[in-house]
């Protein structure tokens, strides 16, 4: 999948998105509110920019296109655009307009005010005509165009009706994200992505079920003069409608929820960077809901990038394949771990060869889950481990042994290693958790330096006495283990 080839331009209201991240450590003795510790702020492109944001992460070109103050909030937000690669900034800064800021406080994880400052006064005529010459100049290497409506005045009816009628007459299509409840308002669009709620004010029509989803969409689709509406429905999925009267059905992906800021423009992103690329709709809505999935289940505005949503897709065929469920290669297991991260998740690795399962192994592996969110456990491979133990070993196949592992409940990835020690993944993966049995001392568990200069922690967990691999196979090996038992039967081997 490559949307190298691809230009979006991205016309509509550019956010500064800030997040500041807190300790709550008392309530406030001058009202019953707490006290928040402020430990980190991070800052994100929001609104347009966010959507210009996903387009560059997964790997198109973006120009953005909107309009900020000259501002504390307006510099910040220039920063950010300069520091995202594939993003071509083409925005007016105006000294006539206040830059549109959102700051939310979190604590553990959770969201516990947000704060905002805005302008949502239409452009005046010269900041209008700043935004259209802005708009036609980039028009020329533009393959769609992207028009994000979040209600704060750059989008006025003027605006939207120029950039649709400009965009249409170069022969690209338009898509738009919705604000105004009178979709006639982006005639001649070509795709208009509304939630629900919105779907709902726009056509005064019911939508509990997909047919009247489908028959609220045909609607306003028809007041709009739009080719097709799609239509999000958060944990239920997506619907698009077709002019042609044809509707698509996408069911959401299970994903853990943690935070929904941003999944619209993800979705309006990746669905014109698809058609883009050449993609049919169907295929596009397919992408853009995968990549819905995987945003969702990150903290902040966040953006999707593209080894992300190849991973995301590959679950289609590993699910249905029992065995292969948790198997990941190492790259993409780094995609992983840096989801995990972004999330605030603890990530632990333990290693080894993991022969014959036995009590033992359990221990160890519940043990390195109770240290941390998320356990990756690597394999020695089968010359890895027959360097290590002789030509005998192992007794099962890596196949057979991933698949083992990857049936506990307690591990969340299984991958493997060719070298005789896990050093090279340790220092790709960078888990915040190490995780060796009790027979080994810090100083001799391999990575235990490329984890503790990271900040991370070596754990060594209580072993089970008289368990182990060795001793499993020299037992079955033994006369007594051999002799027939009542019916002719041998034991158990």
């Amino acid at each position: 999948m490559d949307f190298s080839s691809s230009t979006i331009l991205c016309l509509g209201d550019i956010m500064l998105d800030e997040f500041a991240y807190c300790d709550i450590e008392r309530v406030s003795p001058e009202a019953p509110v707490p006290v928040l510790l402020l430990k980190e702020t991070r800052r994100m492109l929001g609104g347009t920019g966010n959507v210009a944001r996903n387009i560059a992460t997964l790997g198109g070109k973006a120009i953005l296109v909107g309009l900020s103050g000259r501002d504390r909030a307006g510099d910040q937000l220039a920063e950010r655009i300069r520091a995202t690669p594939g993003l071509i900034d083409a925005h007016i800064a105006s000294a006539r307009r206040r830059t549109t800021c959102k700051t939310r406080y979190l604590a553990s994880h959770q969201q516990i005010v947000r704060v905002d400052e805005e302008n949502t006064a239409a452009p005046d005529a010269e900041e209008e005509a700043q935004l259209l010459a802005a708009f036609d100049r980039a028009l020329g290497e533009a393959d769609a165009v992207i028009l994000s409506d979040y209600g704060k005045g750059v989008l006025s009816p003027a605006v939207v009706a120029a950039a649709i009628a400009r965009a249409r007459a170069a022969r690209l299509p338009v898509y738009v994200d919705p604000k105004s409840d009178d979709f006639s308002r982006y005639r001649g669009a070509t795709c208009i992505t509304p939630n629900l709620k919105e779907l709902a004010a726009a056509s005064r029509l019911p939508v509990s079920g997909e047919s009247e989803i489908a028959a609220a969409a045909s609607k306003v689709m028809r007041d709009a003069e739009a080719e097709s509406i799609l239509v999000t429905r958060s944990d239920k999925g997506m619907i698009l409608v077709e002019a042609s009267g044809a509707a698509h059905v996408e069911p959401a992906r299970a994903q853990e929820v943690y935070d929904v800021s941003g999944a619209g423009d993800t979705v309006i992103a990746v669905l014109a960077l698809a058609c883009a690329s050449g993609f049919a709709p169907p295929q596009a809505m397919h992408l853009a809901n995968a990549a819905a999935g995987i945003v969702v289940s990150k903290l902040g505005t966040a953006a999707v990038e593209l080894d992300e949503l190849m991973l995301e897709l590959s679950r289609d065929v590993r699910d249905t394949a029992w065995h292969e469920a948790k198997q990941y290669t190492l790259a993409q297991a780094e995609t992983l771990v840096r989801r995990w991260k972004s999330r605030g998740l603890v990530v632990g690795f333990t290693n080894g060869v993991f022969d014959i399962m036995h009590a033992g192994h359990v221990a160890l592996l519940a043990a390195a889950r109770a240290e941390c969110d998320r356990l990756i456990v690597a394999l020695n491979s089968d010359d890895s481990v027959r360097r290590l133990k002789g030509p005998g070993r192992p007794v099962n196949p890596l196949h057979d042994r991933a698949a083992v592992i990857a049936a506990v409940e307690a591990v969340d990835g299984v991958i493997s290693f060719d070298d005789d020690t896990p050093l090279a993944v340790i220092e790709r993966l960078v888990p915040d958790v190490l995780v060796k049995g009790a027979d080994y001392t810090i100083d001799r568990v391999v990575g235990a330096d490329v984890v503790q200069a990271a900040g991370g922690r070596v754990v060594l967990a209580g072993l089970v006495e008289g368990r182990s691999t060795t001793a499993t196979i020299t037992r079955l090996q033994t006369p007594a283990a051999r002799t027939p038992v009542a019916g002719g039967r041998r034991a158990a081997q």
